[in-house]
């Protein structure tokens, strides 16, 4: 019998799995079933909770955190009161605090007040750091007030907790408040508390006796670093990058291509607009390939792989207030697909703001939201976090098999700026170092000697790692160094936007994908190359035409005619060939007939008060036309 088995077997003795007669929606993740009548709680889940709760305490005790314990079930007095005095939390005089708990609001100005059982006491003088409540449905004032306060709390949920309560318990733990699982609840809280402190007094002894030694090390450490400040370069300000072409294939066999999938949850950023592009609505909702929106393409891809491996990966959409309508009319054609709306303020997905706060507001909201316990709880290990803005962004199962063999925390999907990619054939076959200035934010801003790389947008990241630096604080605006990088804005800092998050992962690369993974939309000349025979789709990734011997894309400048989504559509009766294009620039009042060809470098300007009208199946190559007589 596995230690597992063994640790079940023992949550069952405690009836931890004992719901109640109903099942709120919420809680229903955590429900294995309904038996006579009543619900029966998955343990597996509870004892991930368990875990993942008893960790978090245990990463505040070991920075001396301060704790609130609150209990106002008689039944649970002596369990509590063994447990703070084995932790040497218990105060004889101020006992009462942890019958009532008090009140976190009069922390400030603490206040007397009177508890159900007529004892005076005192609000703490400090606020507390997390609040463990044991019986939560008596002390549902607790949690409203820790949430005021943004203290975070742990507590006991039972399947019919309410949903305003359970969105305000950051670890909540889902079981029958049975005496017996109070018991080893608090035994386990004891027993973390025990093993941290233990670890403290051994590393406390260790510092004293290598004190005189770490002093001469410290200063010598501290001159490097210093030097290192006054260059402006320090590790966090670099990242290993591995070709794509070096990755190992997944596995041929099925079963196992299935069990990697398994661990992978998709999640895509749908909180940009088209305004620049004159379109009311997201970018995911513009027709791109054939009848295909942004979203359809990565829909279709997630249930290719679903449907060839047997496996459940789904797809999470963090929508805001003005994109997410639009969006449930698009994925109302996939009813059968599992999609998840994740909705936050405008703010927080935008992809029209900065990129690193992003990717921040989204660890941020799948903690408060409890997303990230859900997808811990499925088995889920990593994300990939796909942008907007970039139409070929691909699932790609290889890079996931990549980052589980070596176990690593975080990956940036990059792809060489065009010069750089020419002159340096070597990293197609060797890992290099580079700095996170030499990374362009996107396409729009590298130039051939600022930016050697361009970050796709496309973001892989251990769910676990997220957990951990959510639960200790690490992750905060505020400690971003940013810089946009902008066409009148100087680098100030050699951490770009594309790589602001990496310096808080300890196990970070980045991957070098082929061009074709990256194919940004924003502007309607990025939508004609999408719309013509450049390009076809094959469950959901893009492919390009063969046909084409250039592994450059064509360079198409339009004019303000050209602007808008809505202008594009009406100047083009069809769009044209170009697949033997290599430069189209068109300005005035230009109008495109059906089956149009356009091969070399075409320039097409109309004169003011002119109109243009290339007729149908007309052949433009190498021409420059700006009189009717020169078509």
């Amino acid at each position: 019998m596995t230690i597992h088995s063994v640790v079940i077997q023992k949550l069952l003795s405690t009836n931890a799995h004992l719901g109640r007669r109903v099942v709120a929606d919420h809680l229903k993740p955590y429900a294995y079933g309904v038996r006579n009548g009543m619900a029966v709680l998955d343990s597996d889940k509870t004892l991930i909770s368990l875990r993942t709760a008893c960790a978090f305490i245990g990463a505040l005790a070991r920075n001396n955190a301060r704790f609130m314990f609150v209990n106002t079930n008689p039944l649970f007095d002596e369990i509590f009161d063994q447990m703070t005095k084995k932790i040497h939390l218990y105060n004889p005089n101020q006992n009462t605090l942890w019958r009532t708990g008090g009140f976190l609001t009069n922390s400030r100005s603490p206040k007397k007040f009177r508890s159900r059982n007529k004892k005076l006491c005192f609000a703490p003088p400090q606020p507390p750091d997390c609040v463990v409540i044991l019986d939560t449905e008596r002390k549902s004032s607790v949690v409203l007030e820790a949430d005021r306060l943004q203290i975070p709390v742990v507590a006991i949920v039972d399947s019919s907790m309410p949903l305003d309560i359970y969105k305000r318990i950051a670890y909540p733990v889902p079981a029958n408040d049975s005496v017996q699982f109070v018991y080893l609840f608090c035994n386990l809280i004891t027993k973390t508390f025990l093993a941290e402190q233990k670890r403290f007094a051994k590393r406390d002894s260790s510092i004293d006796a290598a004190d005189v030694s770490s002093k001469i090390e410290n200063s010598e450490e501290a001159k490097r670093v210093e030097e290192s400040e006054n260059v402006g370069v320090s590790p966090k300000d670099e990242v290993v990058v591995v070709p794509y072409e070096s990755l190992t294939p997944i596995s041929q066999d099925s079963a196992e291509a299935k069990e990697l999938l398994e661990k992978l949850v998709v999640l895509k950023f749908n909180g940009a607009l088209g305004k620049e592009m004159g379109f009311n609505g997201p970018k995911s909702a513009i027709e791109v390939c054939k009848g295909s929106t942004v979203l359809d393409l990565i829909v279709k891809q997630i249930e290719s792989l679903n449907s060839k491996y047997g496996c459940n990966v789904p797809l999470l959409l963090m929508n805001t207030a003005k994109t997410n309508d639009d969006t449930v009319k698009v994925v109302e054609k996939y009813p059968n697909s599992n999609i998840v709306m994740l909705n936050t303020s405008d703010g927080q997905a935008s992809e029209n703001e900065m990129y690193p706060s992003d990717h921040d507001m989204l660890f941020l909201s799948l903690m408060n939201g409890g997303t990230l316990d859900v997808l811990l709880s499925q088995g889920k290990e990593y994300i990939l976090v796909v942008g907007s803005d970039n139409v070929a962004a691909v699932v790609d199962p290889n890079i996931l098999n990549h980052l589980i063999q070596n176990k690593l925390e975080y990956c940036m999907e990059v792809t060489p700026t065009t010069l750089f990619d020419t002159n340096n054939s070597i990293l197609n076959s060797n890992q290099q170092k580079f700095q996170l200035a030499e990374i362009a934010r996107n396409s729009n801003e590298h130039s051939a000697d600022k930016f050697k790389l361009i970050d796709t947008r496309s973001l892989w990241v251990n769910l676990r790692a997220i957990k951990r630096l959510v639960d200790t604080d690490a992750l905060k605006i505020e400690n971003y160094t940013v810089s946009k990088g902008g066409k009148n804005d100087k680098i100030i800092s050699p951490k770009t936007a594309a790589g602001s998050a990496i310096q808080f992962f300890d196990h970070a690369i980045g991957i070098s994908v082929p061009q074709s993974h990256y194919l940004p939309m924003n502007a309607t000349s990025d939508l004609l190359l999408l719309q013509s025979d450049l390009y076809t789709s094959n469950n959901g990734v893009l492919v390009r035409n063969s046909a084409r011997t250039n592994s450059l894309n064509p360079s198409i400048i339009l004019g303000p005619e050209f602007g808008k989504v809505s202008d594009l559509l009406s100047r083009f009766k069809s769009f044209p060939s170009i697949v033997e294009l290599d430069s189209l620039n068109v300005t005035g009042d230009v109008w495109f007939g059906a089956d149009v060809t356009l091969k070399g470098r075409v320039n097409i300007v109309a004169k003011p008060g002119m109109k243009l009208e290339i007729p149908d199946r007309a052949v433009l190559h190498n021409k420059d036309i700006s009189d009717p007589i020169d078509i």
